[in-house]
């Protein structure tokens, strides 16, 4: 624990960012090149190769017939080793003279499904109790127990057993609005951050200076084009402050959409003949917090007992009502809940700065994040503006996309 909270020490390792199957998936990213800036990457055994002539931005990419056989087969620079790369990405040791890893989406609009899974939907209900109360959480937690039990995950949501015990709960007083769209017909489906705002691996996620009690919330992230087709996927962290939410839905925003409170990465992995949806199906994303003061905690969230299939989540993201025709990226939720006591013993689980957040998957890699505070996070600066000023110059927004 010591080495990676003092350096972030992944970028000394490239094999533990990648899948476990190492470059046989055709994996993709973004790399600040100084000098030209942003350059979209193709992650090969030989390297990393600049393919921005072709493809200069990720929406681009993910919208080509076969995105999977373009990262493998187009032509581009070598940039340098993936482990060259990674090393240079942790911000308190970078040589700004040499590229380092982004964020893998660019134009994507940022996307997120909240409370598919049943485990995190009867957490939400107590956040919303305690009204953001980490102290009460603990009582509250035993009383939604005992009104709608502990194991939600055999209801499919909108069926007639399910609007059954939603007349249940609302003759008893107990229903919520977190019991509406984890259990009834209409997806949570929000927007998580602005386009070209997410983090990276290997850079620090960000919580509001003012939350007392947040926790990271592991998830895979797909990769959609504008027509709704489902391309690839990538790891993330939808940091979300409890504390804010459980005082008032209304400040979903304020709880979700911080400086650098979305990590993304470490690449995008298309799809192809060694991955598609159906594994992502049976994916199991774990989570591993380490803090300074000597803390512990792992946990996991299996997308096998989701409670809304994705491609259900992202026919209720796109269509006739709402367009995307950049594509977006779409966090699948979490049955993560933290509940393990930090300090205080009912006071649960928050985050400290200095906390560094591993997020993996055997299929999408390693996404790890040094937590602190959004105020002391890296500014966001670089917006769309600045990206499309970036490709004029460089010549290449004939091909953006």
């Amino acid at each position: 624990m010591g080495d990676a909270v003092k350096g972030l020490a992944l970028g000394d390792d490239p094999l533990k960012a990648l899948p476990s199957d190492g470059y046989r998936g055709a994996l993709a990213g973004r790399v600040w090149r100084p000098g030209l800036g942003p350059s979209v990457a193709a992650i090969r055994e030989e390297g990393v190769f600049d393919i921005s002539t072709a493809c200069p931005t990720m929406s681009a990419l993910a919208a080509l017939p076969d995105p999977a056989k373009a990262v493998r087969s187009l032509p581009g620079e070598r940039i340098g080793s993936l482990d060259d790369v990674l090393a240079n990405t942790p911000p308190e040791r970078r040589d700004s003279a040499r590229p380092w890893l982004l964020a893998p989406v660019d134009l994507h609009v940022i996307k997120a499904a909240g409370v598919t899974f049943a485990v995190s939907m009867l957490e939400r209900v107590i956040e919303e109790r305690a009204r953001g109360d980490a102290s009460s959480a603990a009582a509250i937690r035993a009383e939604v127990t005992r009104l709608v039990g502990d194991d939600l995950s055999r209801l499919r949501p909108g069926s007639k057993e399910a609007m059954d015990l939603k007349a249940v709960l609302v003759a008893q007083g107990a229903w919520s609005q977190y019991l509406e769209v984890g259990i009834g017909p209409d997806a949570e489906i929000f927007t998580k951050a602005p386009t070209l705002s997410a983090v990276g691996t290997l850079m620090e996620a960000g919580v509001h200076p003012k939350s007392t009690w947040n926790n990271p919330e592991p998830e895979v992230v797909l990769v959609v084009t504008a027509e709704g087709r489902i391309v690839g996927a990538s790891l993330g962290n939808d940091v979300n402050l409890r504390d804010f939410e459980g005082r008032s839905a209304l400040l979903l925003s304020k709880a979700k959409d911080n400086n650098a409170s979305c990590a993304i990465g470490p690449f995008v992995r298309f799809f192809d003949g060694s991955f598609s949806l159906d594994e992502v199906r049976r994916t199991t994303v774990t989570l591993t917090v380490e803090g300074e003061d000597g803390f512990r905690l792992e946990g996991s969230s299996s997308i096998a007992r989701i409670s809304r299939d994705p491609e259900d989540l992202v026919a209720q993201t796109v269509g006739a009502n709402h367009q995307y025709p950049d594509g977006f990226v779409l966090f699948l939720g979490t049955m993560f809940a933290p509940t393990q006591d930090r300090d205080t013993p009912g006071m649960g689980f928050t985050h400290k700065s200095g906390d560094i957040v591993t997020i993996a998957a055997p299929e999408l890699g390693t996404l790890v994040n040094r937590i602190r505070p959004s105020s002391e996070c890296e500014p966001w600066t670089f917006g769309i503006g600045a990206l499309m000023r970036n490709l004029a110059k460089r010549g290449l927004l004939d091909t953006a996309g």
